[in-house]
């Protein structure tokens, strides 16, 4: 593009959805109590996620599983997969958070604790609840190395003006807490009117409903014992391993939950009479579902089968076929030192074809029916489509042992090792090219989601999918995980995938998948470029604030 010509139209109107909905993202819900989502403390593991392939849908469907369990009880546990990107998880709201604002403390602390990708365990306090997702079961632990004390800013007026007696309330108070939680499912929540003043000490606490009475009182009294050295400031919490405590001046607590009468008899029986009537129903439409599934089902494999032979002799008969034999010599046998990069679904090989020409070979790393829809996929998307702003697909081989994409080379390869990783090759992305890059995307992006003959919706968009040829103009790249999209539909309902910390929330929660997807995570993408900063990785096991909550905080503040 010359600098005479005007910038496109769609592209700056994506730049602009991008970054609104990245800031209507960051936005806190209302609700009738008070769901307390303030973020207190997030720890990341220092494990690396082995595979992400792996881990991401075990995370996802263990993120899934628990929101069921948290709309009704306001607490779940879950586990997903196997090996070592097994996914154990945990969540749970504090004892005097409503239903309502549980899910909404729960929704929150759900859009954070993926930020700690690609390290595959952490924990997140909120001041209304507590997740936790590890690879190995951790619900019985009560006390930890990383257990501690938050200590708040100001020290209480009344501390200054009778020291021993806020710091004696505090400590009765807490006493008391300890012994009454154990024998109350775990929560206990406290006020104490300071003798002689008109105020008061709160204290809430709450140990995890996996642990049992005994070890629930040994991790709250360890808890009560880190916060006496806060004394005398005006707050505290505690967040260790198997409970969370916190004490306060002012009163933080929800109000206590009102006790039903005689009048609570008939919701009692209508939800009965709709129980069993619903479990009548599951009855009748089980059995005359699984008839039907059963038949359906052996028709789909069969159709499935013919459908995957079919695409085989069509591409074995058409111009994308490459012998498989060509691309093991081209690439040296796949030779290390020719390796360009690796990511969730292959390793990707330069290679120098007998005409002198220049691929990048991307070898699969699942070789099985159960993936070779997603190696078609790939092949029928990129193959449909071309733009100056997409990487070309050059053709396939999938007559050898393993199935391979070729695709022509771009020499600098991906924008991630220019923004993230080189100081001189950042200093060679001045701002210019810079927003050049995001205004190529842009283009890309809007030519996939408005294409006449095939919508996609690529599901992937960051900064190592963005390859860069000669010149630093962006290409966007890796097609496996994108999807086609219909005119007439409103969203796709599919199982969730993508990268964790550039997933919308919506399409993270609920598996609509839109255009707005790709849009939210283009924000995502703006947003590191301008920076330099990467969104979801943290070189600390001590979390700091991702961009899209800085985002947030920048704007609450405006």
């Amino acid at each position: 593009m010359s600098s005479s010509e005007s910038v496109p139209k769609f592209p700056n109107q994506l730049i602009f959805l991008a970054l609104l909905g990245i800031l209507a993202a960051s936005q806190p819900q209302t609700a009738t109590g008070d769901p307390r989502a303030q973020t207190v403390n997030v720890t990341c593991g220092n494990q690396m996620e082995a595979n992400p392939a792996i881990f991401v849908p075990n995370f996802v469907a263990t993120m899934e599983n628990i929101s069921e369990q948290m709309r009704t009880s306001g607490f779940g546990v879950a586990v997903a997969g196997s090996g070592p990107d097994i996914n154990y998880g945990l969540a749970q709201c504090y004892g005097d958070l409503s239903l309502l604002d549980c899910v909404l403390c729960y929704a929150e602390a759900r859009t954070i604790l993926p930020q700690c990708y690609p390290f595959n365990g952490g924990r997140i306090f909120l001041d209304g609840c507590f997740m936790r997702a590890e690879n190995y079961s951790f619900y019985h632990e009560y006390k930890g190395p990383q257990d501690r004390a938050v200590c708040g800013n100001a020290t209480s007026p009344i501390g200054n003006n009778n020291s021993s007696l806020f710091q004696d309330s505090v400590r009765r108070t807490l006493s008391q807490a300890v012994a009454d939680a154990p024998a109350s499912n775990g929560f206990s929540r406290g006020q104490l009117d300071i003798v002689g003043t008109n105020s008061s000490v709160f204290v809430l606490a709450n140990c995890w409903r996996t642990l049992n009475s005994s070890d629930c009182r040994l991790c709250l009294e360890n808890a009560s014992d880190s916060m006496m050295g806060c004394l005398p400031r005006s707050e505290a919490r505690a967040l260790h391993t198997g409970c969370f405590m916190r004490y306060s001046d002012r009163d933080f607590l929800n109000s206590e939950v009102a006790g039903t009468g005689s009048s609570g008899a008939v919701p009692v029986i209508v939800i009965v009479v709709s129980v069993v009537s619903c479990i009548l129903v599951l009855i009748v439409g089980g059995a005359i579902g699984g008839y039907i599934w059963k038949h359906r089902y052996i028709e789909k494999k069969r159709r499935g089968s013919q459908d995957v032979q079919k695409m085989v002799k069509t591409l074995n008969d058409s111009s994308l076929n490459f012998k498989y034999s060509t691309l093991e010599k081209a690439t040296g046998c796949f030779d290390e030192a020719n390796k360009l990069g690796q990511g969730g679904f292959g390793s990707v090989y330069k290679g120098v074809l007998a005409d002198g020409r220049e691929i990048a070979v991307k070898r699969l790393f699942f070789n099985n029916k159960h993936r070779i829809g997603d190696f078609f996929n790939e092949v029928n998307m990129i193959s449909s489509v071309e733009h100056k702003n997409l990487v070309r697909l050059l053709g396939c081989s999938c007559s050898g042992p393993e199935s391979l994409l070729v695709y022509e080379y771009l020499p600098n390869k991906s924008l991630d090792r220019f923004i993230f990783a080189d100081v001189n090759k950042a200093k060679a992305m001045n701002w210019d090219r810079r927003y050049e890059v995001i205004v190529g995307t842009a283009e890309g992006l809007v030519y996939l989601h408005e294409n006449s003959k095939i919508r996609i919706i690529h599901r992937d968009i960051k900064a190592s999918n963005i390859l860069l040829d000669s010149r630093l103009r962006a290409k966007i790249a890796d097609f496996g995980l994108a999807r086609s999209f219909q005119e007439d539909k409103s969203h796709i309902s599919t199982a969730i995938a993508g990268t964790l910390g550039y997933m919308a929330p919506e399409y993270l929660a609920h598996g609509q998948l839109t255009e707005k997807a790709d849009v939210y995570s283009f924000g995502v993408l703006l947003l590191e470029i301008v920076t330099g900063k990467q969104n979801n990785r943290s070189k600390n096991a001590e979390y700091t604030d991702s961009l899209v909550t800085w985002v947030g905080f920048c704007h609450s503040r405006a």
